[in-house]
């Protein structure tokens, strides 16, 4: 297979275009978001595919949508074998689709049916899944609906971070995209239909879903903690401000009919916090706007808290 476009955008996407250009596979243009404005400062952030290409001398577009006629004109020019896609953030229409010999290939972070979308990570570790992995799939219009190729699954690990898993699940998905590459060649690899039955959806992440609701119960709190780390993070209100909240884990102890949110004391685990059904939760660090993190005790002590106030 003599002729790969590589689309793909953050640093997920990395390790596959790396896998590619060790294999002796590089991509003949590499496809990435545009440079975006980030951080307070406002200063242009070249996305982590662009920059990698670049490094690496692969020649690098950045169109602002891959629908345009210009864009596809371009591609035409190439005329792909097949396109790899990896968490590129962009909608692929009927005539992108149907551009390489041999289709689009998408590399996807669950095992599809499981959690379509844009946060399949987030949401397998939120949902207290013990088991994910990545799937190779063919691309068609439908959200993450295509006919599979192949799966990689990997357990959970008890603690484990989305940015963790999502490092893990990275490698896992460029060593298997390799597999289906060769596979395709070879003719080796029968496309089968998903499930539409078993289905389930992952929604983009928003900011607000940082905010904590102290009614679920303690496992479901901490699960989302894991979950939205590093971002949205988890976050909740004290006495009227915001405080960022880390190394959240269910507490051993119940919360003795204390109502969800409220503050049952200090701990070595931390700051423990009642939440739904009776459970509890142990913060380890607190955070409050603008200030750095501290300890549970150095935070406990330095806001005077007392027992029986309530996180909002």
């Amino acid at each position: 297979m003599s002729g790969l476009v590589y689309f793909g955008t953050p640093e997920f996407a990395v390790p596959t275009l790396a896998a590619l250009v060790e294999a002796g596979r590089a991509p003949r243009l590499v496809v990435t978001q545009p440079a975006r404005e980030v951080g307070r400062g406002r200063k242009m952030h070249e996305p982590p595919v662009a920059a990698f290409a670049r490094r690496h001398g692969l020649p690098v577009e950045q169109p602002e949508k891959v629908k345009d006629e210009a864009f596809l004109d371009r591609l035409r020019g190439i005329a792909p074998d097949l396109a790899v896609v990896v968490a590129f953030g962009q909608i692929f229409r009927r005539p992108l689709l149907e551009l390489p010999r041999l289709g689009c290939v998408n590399v996807h972070a669950s095992l599809l049916p499981r959690w379509r979308g844009a946060a399949p990570i987030q949401a397998a570790i939120a949902a207290g899944d013990r088991v994910t992995g990545v799937t190779t799939m063919r691309m068609e219009e439908g959200l993450d609906s295509g006919p599979l190729l192949l799966r990689e699954e990997t357990a959970i690990a008890e603690g484990e971070t989305a940015d963790v898993l999502g490092a893990r699940l990275a490698a896992l998905g460029a060593a298997l995209l390799l597999r289906t590459v060769e596979g395709l060649e070879r003719g080796e690899i029968e496309a089968q239909p998903q499930d539409e039955s078993l289905a389930t959806y992952a929604p983009r992440l928003r900011r607000e879903d940082a905010r904590v609701d102290w009614t679920l119960e303690a496992a479901a709190i901490a699960a989302r903690w894991r979950a939205y780390s590093p971002w949205p993070g988890l976050e909740t209100t004290l006495r009227g401000d915001a405080v960022k909240l880390s190394r959240v884990r269910g507490d051993a102890e119940a919360a003795n009919g204390a109502s969800p949110g409220q503050l049952l004391g200090l701990a070595a685990e931390g700051v423990r916090v009642a939440c739904g059904a009776g459970t509890a939760v142990a913060i380890g660090e607190l955070q409050r706007a603008g200030r750095r993190a501290l300890p549970a005790r150095d935070f406990w002590n330095g806001e005077r808290l007392r027992t029986g106030e309530r996180f909002g």
